[in-house]
């Protein structure tokens, strides 16, 4: 196929990218690099640097590229930030996001895939949590991903669009060129290997007084390469809907640190913070609607798997991309 990808020089959208490439799709890659990099980018896509703020030329470009399929990474995505600027949220995830709609249908694009959130169901009311339970953000970032899919839904019955949203939970690792270079890192797993790079002289831990097995939070980690997988999946033309990715497993902040050492080989220092307001103890996916109506199948379940690609990948590149 022909896909239209935004935010392919991010973390996520450079191995859907490559994944795709090696499927042997065409791929556009639209990204304006505020948060990406260029040199993440596999020189076997066409790269367009742009912002879907910037509604003609969105529609010029997909206009001209007349991708089969849409899928959109492009997001600001810190949680803390939107607390502080929510009109940031609000402008490039919804508004902006809008445009990139309007040019899609107009470029009459049938598939749209969309990256969602497990931000945008809030607390949970039980856990494995499954696309069943009620939406309740609490954070500008998972509001604006919510009011998203609800244009999607809007979009889909009025112009046919159809589409694939996917509700992440803790993307982590990865692939085999490209891996995790934030500006402002907030993920646990790079943010421990930079202790063992030496980088960072310690990690914290937030809140060690939770109802867990060792008072740490839990989370649900999946492997990067499994995330694409499941977006090639969903270029599918009879799939449709809202879906889960996670592992179905959750692993403790200790856990992520013991494993991390194991993997380096080196002791990574800790040390103890208060609990973050809004950190809930549990969260773990239930995936079971994208194995059954999608066929999709973590490949790399198991955490040290999964540290270990993100591993190789940071001793590589320690500064991370050049540019």
């Amino acid at each position: 196929m022909n896909v239209f990808v935004t935010g392919g020089a991010g973390y996520i959208g450079s191995v859907c990218v490559e994944e795709l490439l090696d499927a042997g799709h065409a791929v556009t890659v639209f990204d304006n690099l505020s948060e990406g990099h260029r040199s993440a980018v596999d020189g076997r896509a066409t790269f367009v640097q742009g912002d879907f703020a910037d509604r003609t030329l969105i529609h010029e470009t997909l206009g001209r590229v007349r991708p089969e399929a849409v899928i959109h990474f492009a997001a600001s995505a810190l949680v803390g930030e939107s607390m502080t600027n929510p009109s940031k949220y609000f402008r490039n995830n919804v508004a902006s996001g809008v445009n990139l709609l309007d040019a899609t249908v107009a470029a009459g694009v049938r598939k749209f895939v969309f990256s969602s959130t497990c931000a945008t169901y809030g607390p949970p009311d039980r856990v494995p949590m499954d696309e069943s339970l009620p939406q309740r953000p609490i954070n500008p970032y998972g509001e604006s991903k919510l009011m998203f899919e609800k244009v999607l839904g809007w979009y889909r019955e009025i112009h046919g669009l159809q589409f694939v949203a996917f509700r992440y939970f803790n993307a982590a690792g990865a692939g085999r060129q490209f891996g995790e270079h934030h500006r402002v890192e907030t993920h646990l797993i790079p943010n421990v290997l930079a202790v063992a790079l030496g980088k960072k002289p310690h990690c914290e831990i937030f809140g060690t007084d939770y109802p867990t097995p060792d008072g740490t939070c839990i989370r649900d980690y999946i492997h990067i390469a499994d995330l694409a997988q499941a977006h090639m999946l969903a270029l599918d033309p009879s799939k449709s809907g809202f879906f889960n990715l996670g592992n179905g497993e959750g692993f403790s902040v200790r856990q992520v640190i013991d494993v991390c050492e194991r993997v380096s080989g080196r002791k990574i220092p800790t040390i103890e913070r208060p609990r973050r307001a809004g950190d809930p103890p549990r969260l773990v996916a239930s995936a079971q609607k994208a194995f059954s109506e999608l066929g999709w199948k973590p490949r790399f379940p198991k955490l040290e798997d999964i540290v270990s690609t993100a591993w190789n990948w940071h001793t590589r590149h320690p500064d991370g991309y050049p540019d």
